[in-house]
């Protein structure tokens, strides 16, 4: 910081602490830190000649051709999401949670799961009810796990998409479960 001189107090001090400091060569594989921590990056471990050969990048051939992404499989179509977000689709099936405990809610969801997939259900409209209002305690706890019930549900691979619904089928309080057909 310039404008300033040191007195010489200071200076006795400055000249104590800079004899004690060493400098970093950043040149070196084992340098440390500022902070005086070792680099935390570990040391890779030998490849074998088969796994090299293994990991080569595919020929030039190939890498010219343009990368398609895998499908992600919690989307449906354009037309699919549209009728959603209009309303058009008739769920096939309702469940309606409102009144139940957790353990009868999950209970009733796995059930209504299993008549919708046997009877090849298209669209399962589950009512919920609203998510709760900010500073409301213990509501809400059926919307908030519903996800997860879902994802560890038996039928998780004939779930194709989970949507909010329209309004005139429940909007914030209840979700669309679109089903994958059966092949």
């Amino acid at each position: 910081m310039a404008g300033r001189r040191l007195d010489a107090e200071e200076r006795a001090l400055w000249r104590k602490v800079t004899a004690t400091v060493r400098p970093l060569d950043l040149r070196r594989k084992d340098a440390v830190d500022p902070a005086g921590e070792r680099d935390a990056k570990p040391t890779p471990a030998p490849v074998s000649p088969r796994a090299k050969a293994r990991a080569l990048p595919p020929p030039p051939a190939a890498r010219d051709k343009p990368v398609i992404p895998a499908a992600n499989p919690d989307t449906l179509d354009g037309g699919w999401d549209r009728r959603l977000r209009r309303g058009i689709v008739a769920p096939d099936r309702t469940i309606d949670l409102h009144g139940h405990t957790l353990a009868s809610a999950h209970a009733a969801l796995d059930a209504a799961l299993a008549s919708a997939v046997a009877a090849d259900a298209r669209v399962l409209l589950v009512v919920t009810g609203r998510a709760p209002r900010p500073g409301a305690p213990g509501r809400g706890l059926i919307r908030a796990a519903i996800g997860d019930w879902l994802g560890a549900s038996g039928w998780a691979s004939r779930i194709a998409a989970v949507r909010n619904a329209h309004p005139r089928h429940g909007g914030a309080g209840a979700l669309y479960v679109v089903l994958r057909r059966r092949r």
